[in-house]
């Protein structure tokens, strides 16, 4: 059975419509009628569909592009396909968020529980559907058309949101809060964890920082256990997703967009930015920090407390901030070690001499 999704989507809009609600102004060869039915990335954009360009990294997906029409800077107009329509803005982003919130406006508030309960059990809303053998603990809340599968456990004080689906043989712990989100079998998720929660996504600039409505999901593959605490942020547009037989610490933030492949091990008080990649069989220590957009290959090692700014090369071992190859970080250690100590005995012998 597919999915019903999290959030009604407004229109279809005619580009007229949509330019009373944006901060942008059309090429001069744009048909204002034009109708748009959704917003999407650039690269998942087709016909009928608005995206946007703010950031060079993504060039290349702007000019290959199938979206009927597009919101982007002037610097990178040249770029654009000829079939799709351009809005210029001199904000990218922040018309985004404003095309956004017209499509999406009950996206701006996270969709909870939603308990509808007037009859049953307690904390359970009648349309939600539990499997045999399913046992929910004292203080529980399973929300408006949620599905939880034979065998799983929900905890006391944990709420199931609104339409989330859980699968077989889970356990979800005290205080645990899932929303907007689609999770397979085996899956454990400690006290604590919050699933699902808007990413942190605001248009910054003079006017003030505007919220970007976040419209996307988390998906958690089977056999994944997520550590107390630990936030996962839903999705922007495409979904956060965290693959098959990963294992997640206490304390880590993982945040929208963001994939993670199978088989990942991430430990304690790690934080993900955005947008992020990591390959199957990425080992990630401690504290570690991660920008935004970039890509971790295939089993790499990345040493505790190290900050990740750049791609990461399959099976490479990296460490230090920013992180680089660990023979590279260890030499550089090691020559500033040696530096500070001619230093100190320079100085020593200098306060003798005197």
């Amino acid at each position: 059975m597919e999915h019903p999704g999290f959030f009604e989507r407004a229109g279809p809009f005619s580009l007229t419509e949509i330019l009373k609600h944006i901060d942008a102004d059309p090429a001069s060869d744009v048909d204002q009628a034009v109708e748009i039915r959704d917003v999407k990335t650039l690269d998942d954009a087709g016909v009928g569909d608005i995206s946007f360009l703010d950031n060079p990294k993504y060039v290349s997906q702007f000019k290959d592009t199938s979206a009927t029409a597009c919101l982007v800077g002037k610097r990178f107009a040249d770029h654009a396909p000829e079939r799709t329509a351009l809005l210029i803005c001199s904000q990218p982003y922040r018309s985004f968020a404003q095309a956004l919130t017209l499509f999406y406006p009950s996206a701006l508030l996270t969709r909870a529980a939603e308990n509808s309960q007037t009859e049953g059990a307690p904390g359970i809303d009648p349309s939600a559907e539990l499997e045999d053998d399913v046992r929910v603990e004292p203080g529980a809340i399973i929300g408006r058309e949620a599905r939880i599968g034979s065998g799983t456990t929900i905890a006391a004080g944990a709420v199931i949101g609104y339409r989330v689906h859980i699968g077989r043989n889970c356990y979800i712990g005290p205080n645990a809060s899932i929303t907007h989100a689609l999770i397979g079998n085996n899956v454990i998720l400690h006290a604590g964890v919050c699933v699902g929660q808007d990413g942190f996504g605001f248009a910054m600039g003079p006017q003030g920082h505007l919220k970007v409505p976040q419209i996307g999901r988390v998906i958690i593959q089977d056999g994944v256990e997520i550590g107390a605490n630990t936030t996962v942020d839903r999705g922007a547009i495409r979904d956060t997703i965290i693959g098959e037989g990963t294992k997640i610490d206490n304390l880590v933030q993982i945040g929208h967009n963001v994939t993670i492949g199978r088989h990942c091990v991430i430990v304690a008080q790690t934080g993900i930015s955005g947008s992020t990649v990591l390959e199957d069989f990425v080992a990630m220590g401690g504290q570690c920090g991660v920008v935004g957009h970039v890509r971790i290959g295939m089993g790499a090692q990345i040493a505790a407390t190290s900050n990740v700014n750049s791609d990461v090369p399959p099976g490479a071992r990296w460490g230090g901030t920013p992180a680089k190859p660990v023979k590279q970080w260890f030499r550089e250690i090691t020559i500033l070690k040696k530096l500070s100590q001619q230093s100190g005995g320079d100085r020593k012998a200098k306060d003798a001499a005197d």
